[in-house]
């Protein structure tokens, strides 16, 4: 039998398994050579970290339509702020330093996912135009189009998942080609 105010009940944590399950989902993707080698992502830290925050975006749409959506989406954006932390902490960047450094983290992230879900909203070429300001700099417009195709066909695929499969991590990422994106040649 349901309260009737079950409404203030604390709502329920997502598990750390769960989180760190999805988090190292998106970081494994991110990490795939296929957008480096043959979509034009350069391999740096710049590179890596917009191609984190695509699939990160594209997993937080996702779990908007979902009953504990925003608990979820908190908890993992706040295990990619540890991330980044970590990271940054890493490449030796100082105890002073780091909060500027998360704080420019923090305005790339949101500036991109607004860029992102405005883009999305209009169609594939003001998404790959998009993504190709923010992960290509600017240039290599082919290659931001078949991102643009890459990331149309993971949200469907992720919008296709029915919460427990998301939440169970018994999923993953489509590689480009498996969303319609041609292999480019690597000799050119």
């Amino acid at each position: 039998m349901l309260w009737p105010f079950n409404h203030f009940r604390k709502p329920r944590m997502p598990s750390p398994g769960t989180i760190e399950t999805i988090y190292g989902m998106i970081v494994t993707q991110a990490r795939e050579p296929v957008f480096y080698r043959d979509l034009g992502v350069l391999d740096t830290v710049n590179g890596r970290f917009d191609l984190l925050v695509l699939h990160l975006w594209m997993v937080l749409r996702r779990m908007k339509s979902m009953a504990a959506g925003a608990d979820l989406s908190q908890a993992l954006f706040d295990r990619f702020c540890e991330d980044m932390d970590a990271n940054l902490r890493e490449m030796g960047v100082g105890d002073v330093t780091v909060p500027k450094r998360m704080r420019a983290f923090g305005e790339a992230f949101y500036g991109r996912v607004a860029a992102y879900d405005l883009a999305l909203s209009a169609g594939r070429e003001p998404l790959a135009l998009a993504l190709s300001k923010n992960i290509l700099n600017g240039e290599h417009l082919d290659k931001a189009r078949q991102l643009a195709i890459y990331a149309e066909g993971a949200l469907a695929d992720l919008a296709a998942l029915d919460e427990a499969a998301l939440l169970g991590g018994s999923w993953k990422f489509p590689l480009p080609a498996q969303t319609g994106v041609q292999a480019m040649d690597s000799n050119r």
